[in-house]
C-alpha cells in the first residue's frame, strides 16, 4: 500500500518549497537573460540554463523530502515510481520568460499511478493527479491542491466559475507553436470558439492558464501537443477546485498526451462537444 501520508501537508510544502527554490533561480536568471545560454531542442522548443538549474533544484528537495517517489522532468527526464511519480515542469512559460513576458512558471505535480491507497483506503482506479502546485514568482501567487480536499491561491480557497453558458464564457488556449500537424484538427475549433464565445485568450503558459481555470479567471481552456508535465498540476488544481478537466480525446485518466480541455462543470461538456468535433 502507498504511504498513507501522500496526501499530508508534508508532501504538499515539499512540492512548495521546490517551487519557491526553482523560481528564485528563474528570478535571478531574469535580471540578466541577455547572459543565458539557450539551446534550441527543436523548432520553437527551446531551454536555458535557467530551466536546468531550476529543474536541478527541484529534483534535490524532492528527492531528499520523499525518496519512496520517482521523478519525471522536462529536461532531465527520469524515472516513474512504482506507485507514485512527481511530474515537473521547472519553466511553463520558456518562450515568455526569455523575451522579457513576465507570464511564466513553475510546475509541480504528484502523480498516484493506478491500484495505490493515497488516503489508506479505496485504491485509485486509474493513475491520477493527487497534489498540484503552480507558482508565478512576478505576481507571487501560489496555486496548490490536495486531491479530494481542495485548492488553494495563496492559501486562500478556490473554485471553479459559476459561469453557466459558452455565450458568457471567456476561454483560454494555446496555439501550434512546435508541432502543427494538429493544425486542420485545432483551427475550426478556434474559430467556432472566436464566434460562440464572450472572448479566448492566449497568454503562453498553460500551467497558468488551468490555473487561472481553477481559480474562475478563465471559465474554461483547451490545448494541444502539450506534454505531461505541462499540465499534471493544473489538471489536479481544476478538479480539486470543482472543475472538469480531461484527455481531449477521452482516452487517458488524465491529459497526459498533451491533448487537455478543462472548464468548470457547468459548461464542460458543451466546451467538449465544439473542440472535439472537429478532431
Amino acid at each position: 500500500m502507498l504511504n498513507p501520508h501522500l496526501l499530508s501537508a508534508d508532501y504538499l510544502d515539499a512540492a512548495v518549497t521546490a517551487a519557491h527554490a526553482a523560481a528564485a533561480i528563474l528570478q535571478t536568471h531574469a535580471l540578466h537573460r541577455s547572459d543565458l545560454v539557450i539551446d534550441t531542442k527543436q523548432r520553437n522548443d527551446l531551454v536555458s540554463q535557467a530551466d536546468r538549474e531550476a529543474e536541478a533544484a527541484i529534483i534535490d528537495i524532492l528527492q531528499a523530502r520523499t525518496p519512496s517517489v520517482g521523478i519525471i522532468a522536462e529536461e532531465s527526464g527520469g524515472q516513474a515510481g512504482a506507485q507514485a511519480t512527481w511530474c515537473i515542469d521547472p519553466l511553463d512559460g520558456t518562450t515568455n520568460f526569455l523575451s522579457g513576458i513576465p507570464h511564466y512558471a513553475v510546475s509541480i505535480a504528484l502523480i498516484g499511478h493506478a491500484g495505490c491507497q493515497p488516503d489508506g483506503r479505496a485504491p485509485l482506479p486509474q493513475d491520477t493527479p493527487l497534489i498540484g502546485v503552480i507558482y508565478d514568482p512576478n505576481r507571487e501567487e501560489l496555486f496548490s491542491s490536495l486531491y479530494g480536499i481542495g485548492a488553494w491561491l495563496n492559501g486562500r480557497r478556490i473554485q471553479c466559475s459559476t459561469t453557466r453558458t459558452l455565450d458568457d464564457a471567456v476561454l483560454a488556449t494555446g496555439f501550434p507553436f512546435r508541432d502543427f500537424s494538429f493544425e486542420p484538427q485545432y483551427m475550426p475549433g478556434f474559430l467556432d470558439a472566436m464566434h460562440q464565445t464572450r472572448g479566448v485568450r492566449r497568454f503562453g503558459s498553460a500551467a497558468l492558464d488551468l490555473a487561472w481555470t481553477a481559480c474562475g479567471r478563465y471559465d474554461g481552456y483547451w490545448e494541444m501537443g502539450l506534454a505531461p508535465w505541462d499540465v499534471a498540476a493544473g489538471t489536479a488544481l481544476v478538479r480539486a477546485a470543482g472543475g472538469v478537466c480531461e484527455d481531449l480525446y477521452h482516452q487517458a485518466p488524465w491529459p497526459r498526451g498533451g491533448y487537455v480541455i478543462a472548464a468548470n462543470a457547468h459548461i464542460a461538456s458543451a466546451l467538449d462537444a465544439m473542440i472535439t468535433r472537429h478532431l
